[in-house]
Order: C-alpha cells, then sequence, then structure tokens
C-alpha cells in the first residue's frame, strides 16, 4: 500500500486528488496540507484523515505526494518533495516557465524519486488504447481543438487566478499536446496567433516534417464547446475518443502508473521530463502571442 499525502485545498484537490487516492486499492490516503489552515482542516475531515500544520511532516510520512495547486507554487512545493525522497503525482502545466519545469524535471531525476504528471485525456484508458494504435503508422499531421467556456462564473475554475491571467493556452493546450506530441513527434517549430480573448492558434511542425494545428480557448460562447483530436495520414483519418465525462478514472490510472513507476524504477512516458517537455512547446508558443484574457 502506497501511503499519499495532497498538497492544495481547492475543487480540484478535494473532487479530483484526494477523493481519488482514498478510492484507490493500492493507495492509503494519509493526510492534507494547503495554505489555509481552515480549508485544510475541512478538507481533511471530510476525508478522515489529519490536517498537517507543517509540509515537511506530511513528506515525513508518506511515499508519494500529490499536487493540486497552481503551478507557480507546485513549482517550490514539487522541488521540497523530491528532496525529501516522495514520489510525484503533479497538474500540468507543470510550471509557468521552461526554466521553472526544468528545476522541477533536475531535481527529481538528483532525487531519483519517481514522477507522473497527470495530463487527464492521455490517461483515459479509450484514448490511451487509440493512441497505442496510431503509434503503430506514419501519420501526415493533424489538428485539434479544446474549446470551453471553463472560465464562466458557473465553472467551478472560474476564481482560479492563474487560469484568468494565463488563459487557455497554459491550461488547455497541455491535454492535446500530450497526445499530438508522441503521436506525431517532438515539436521543432511553432507559430502561434492570438484570436479574441484568450483565443489561440497554434501551427506546430514536429519532427520529419508532420504538422499539427490546435485551436484553444477557455472563455468561449456557451454553446461553442468543442474537445476534439483527428490524425490524418495514408491510413486516412483517426480521431481521438476524447471526452470529460468523467475524471475519476484517468485520475485512478495516474495513481496506478505512479505506483508502477515508484515500485519498478522505470521512469513513466507522463513523468516530469515530459512534462517539461509540453511547457517548453507552451512557453514558445506564449512569447509569439502573449494572451489576453478578458
Amino acid at each position: 500500500m502506497t501511503r499519499f499525502g495532497v498538497l492544495g485545498t481547492g475543487y480540484w484537490a478535494d473532487v479530483c486528488h484526494a477523493s481519488g487516492i482514498a478510492a484507490h486499492p493500492d493507495a492509503e490516503l494519509v493526510g492534507i496540507w494547503g495554505r489555509d489552515p481552515a480549508k485544510t482542516a475541512a478538507l481533511a475531515a471530510k476525508h478522515g484523515v489529519e490536517a498537517y500544520a507543517e509540509v515537511d511532516g506530511l513528506f515525513d510520512d508518506v511515499d508519494a505526494v500529490s499536487l493540486a495547486v497552481p503551478p507557480d507554487v507546485q513549482v517550490e512545493l514539487a522541488v521540497q518533495a523530491a528532496r525529501a525522497g516522495c514520489a510525484l503525482l503533479l497538474e500540468k502545466p507543470l510550471a509557468l516557465s521552461a526554466d521553472e519545469a526544468d528545476r522541477v524535471a533536475g531535481e527529481v531525476d538528483r532525487a531519483g524519486v519517481a514522477s507522473v504528471v497527470f495530463f487527464t485525456q492521455r490517461f483515459a484508458e479509450p484514448v490511451d488504447v487509440w493512441l497505442r494504435e496510431v503509434g503503430e503508422s506514419d501519420w501526415d499531421g493533424g489538428w485539434g481543438a479544446f474549446i470551453t467556456t471553463s472560465l464562466a462564473a458557473n465553472s467551478p475554475f472560474s476564481h482560479s487566478p492563474w487560469r484568468r491571467e494565463y488563459g487557455g493556452l497554459w491550461d488547455l493546450a497541455p491535454h492535446l499536446l500530450a497526445l499530438v506530441i508522441p503521436a506525431l513527434g517532438p515539436v521543432e517549430e511553432i507559430v502561434a496567433v492570438q484570436g479574441r480573448r484568450d483565443a489561440m492558434h497554434l501551427v506546430l511542425r514536429h519532427e520529419g516534417d508532420r504538422t499539427s494545428q490546435i485551436t484553444l480557448t477557455a472563455t468561449a460562447p456557451a454553446g461553442a464547446e468543442r474537445l476534439a483530436l483527428e490524425l490524418w495520414g495514408p491510413e486516412g483519418f483517426s480521431a481521438a475518443p476524447l471526452s470529460n465525462a468523467d475524471v475519476r478514472r484517468p485520475y485512478d490510472r495516474a495513481v496506478a502508473a505512479l505506483i508502477g513507476a515508484i515500485e519498478s524504477g522505470v521512469r513513466h512516458p507522463c513523468s516530469v521530463r515530459f512534462g517539461a517537455e509540453v511547457v517548453h512547446v507552451i512557453e514558445a508558443a506564449a512569447h509569439q502571442a502573449p494572451t489576453v484574457v478578458a
């Protein structure tokens, strides 16, 4: 049984991280730490575990930590946890700059701890099966869209300061990049164009001159939401079976992936190294077209 602690006390820390670990047959939720003592106590009481006043105390009592905090906060906590010998289950984006992402990856490598970055779609079982199948073919390119109303007033993410500041590029692009990079190869060149509000249009040239196009926004008009990814090539088209219906099963598989990496000592494909690769692509796009959320 792998002992886990959760860092964070917000909506996602509750409904995804704490709930997911508590329900996992091979994991034990030991405790919760957060920056707000009152929220920490409330979430810990809800899940029947200890509320930690000091994060170092939680590190001492667990094998792994699951982080549900803003990306800039995640960087510092991930570094501390790795140095304490804890395996890491991290959120995307890994960081809000390539330098900070590389810093986390470097600390994880030096500490020799296991890591997994939770890209929701990547850990959905139908998508994982699809990705393995398309990996057997040579695709010419692809296109995708993640068009959401996740910053609308009725969304549980609407009060997230970092999402409001950085927009869909940083919040949504990781989900699609986590699929197009393994399907089409590493990104070698990127062109980014800003649209209305936080809308961003990316054109990527991958290894071997494959290309992809991605459209992203977290401020779409109501009724205009879409999540899609298609590849095209000699065999025709192949659409990824993407869905936002239920995060519980993907998170369960992410927890299992981290436990497997701890036990085997084998780096997972979605380790911090891959998380940093995704951040490098996003930062390159951000330099060309800084996001404006309005």
